[in-house]
């Protein structure tokens, strides 16, 4: 594999976002996040995977991507200093566009070693040093619809009669 299909990661992303600018999202079931909650572990998630892939790109040892140190308490903060959906959608637009552009750079890069720490509900669970190509192709392919389908089981759906 030679680098990231950014491309791809771009249209993943622009599901997201078109999600979210259809709006009409109810609250969350009890445990679950919140449409805001979801667009800030986003966010928070791009700068995290933006930072490992500086890292690889300037060639660092100490590359390193924990989602795991992304909790409830941060997203809150985030949220309430983006002052709602609207800021927040604007923010995720920022960090997943210069995601999607360090992505691009990539290159043969792509195949460098990360240790990776990815926990999600059950479609992902990785704990090992992966290619970080391979870290940036199971966000696109697995967490970004992951949480698309979260935003959109927010949104009410009309009862039959």
């Amino acid at each position: 594999m030679d680098g990231v299909d950014a491309g791809r990661l771009r249209l993943a992303y622009e599901a997201v976002l078109a999600e979210l600018d259809a709006g009409g999202f109810g609250p969350p079931g009890d445990g679950e996040l919140s449409a805001e909650q979801i667009v800030a572990h986003l966010a928070a998630n791009d700068e995290l995977m933006s930072e490992a892939t500086e890292a690889v790109l300037a060639g660092s040892p100490f590359a390193y991507y924990d989602l795991e140190t992304i909790h409830r308490p941060q997203l809150d903060a985030l949220v309430s200093e983006c002052g709602g959906l609207d800021g927040l959608s604007a923010l995720l637009r920022a960090t997943s566009q210069k995601l999607c552009v360090l992505a691009d750079r990539l290159g043969p890069a792509a195949e460098t070693p990360v240790d990776t720490v990815l926990r999600e509900g059950f479609d992902l669970d990785v704990d090992e040093s992966l290619p970080w190509g391979r870290a940036l192709d199971l966000h696109t392919r697995i967490h970004l619809p992951m949480h698309l389908t979260q935003l959109r089981a927010l949104r009410p759906h009309p009862h039959p009669a």
